[in-house]
């Protein structure tokens, strides 16, 4: 079962995740440049990677699969398939951030613009 994470709560999941797998955890946005371009986040206790969904089974090698992931995009539902195409491939700790940018700047940064 992948794990839901509020973007309130992502950094309890990210100490968590941290403490458990003793690597820096990653943020994957999983989002189209376009989206980047209207709205991003600032890594924050955690590095920030984009590799946009319909590209990321090329680019699978480019990842951890021990190293903690909590997946984005715009409300949650291409972030939680692309948790479960993980998990699936033996990534050991995924998250979805659920409700996407769109809660984040909602929950968490006011700055990032709603789209």
């Amino acid at each position: 079962m992948i794990a839901q994470v509020r973007p309130n709560g992502l950094t309890d999941w990210l100490a968590q995740a941290r403490t458990a797998s003793g690597t820096e955890p990653m943020v994957l946005d999983v989002r189209e440049p376009w989206e980047l371009q209207t709205a991003s986040v600032q890594p924050d206790g955690f590095a920030l990677v984009h590799i946009p969904m319909g590209v990321l089974p090329v680019r699978l090698g480019e990842l951890d699969p021990d190293r903690p992931v909590a997946c984005l995009c715009h409300h949650g539902g291409r972030s939680m398939q692309v948790a479960a195409f993980l998990a699936h491939h033996g990534f050991a700790q995924v998250a979805n951030i659920a409700g996407g940018i769109h809660a984040w700047a909602l929950e968490r940064d006011p700055s990032v613009p709603c789209y």
